[in-house]
């Protein structure tokens, strides 16, 4: 096993249509406003930006994400990253009853030397720090589509 890969899925119930759910996920350069570890997104083009993150753990990671795939009719969206984490990420925007439910995939392999250096001992509490944002940024999406 290759203790520096990781593969992620997580599953956000919203209350809202699935049309409005990925409006807002399309729009990664506001991500900072509704999720608090995803502290800046800069646009380098159309399709690329650098992101950079932090969550509970006292480290950022920095990576450019660039679109592979905008499907608004199948609800997909997906990018390829670069940088302190190489792989992707894909968010699924489906009807869930009245709402929708969104599910993040993502599979990476990490670059940044001090998280390559600890990455058996610390790989629990690198997968529950990656649980951590992701709960945040569901509470956050969820208040975010409710105020908007």
């Amino acid at each position: 096993m290759d203790w520096t890969r990781y593969r992620f899925r997580s599953l956000w119930p919203l209350d809202a249509p699935p049309t409005r759910v990925y409006d807002v996920l399309e729009r990664a350069e506001d991500y900072p406003r509704w999720w608090p570890q995803v502290r800046e997104v800069n646009r380098i083009d159309d399709t690329t930006g650098v992101i950079r993150i932090r969550s509970l753990l006292p480290y950022d990671m920095t990576f450019t994400a660039r679109e592979v795939r905008r499907d608004p009719a199948a609800g997909i969206l997906q990018t390829a990253l670069s940088g302190d984490i190489d792989g992707w990420a894909r968010w699924t925007v489906t009807a869930d009853g009245a709402g929708s439910l969104a599910r993040y995939d993502q599979a990476v392999e990490v670059n940044k030397p001090l998280l390559r250096r600890f990455a058996v001992p610390g790989r629990p509490v690198f997968r529950l720090n990656h649980r951590l944002m992701m709960r945040a940024g569901r509470r956050g999406l969820t208040a975010y589509l409710e105020a908007v």
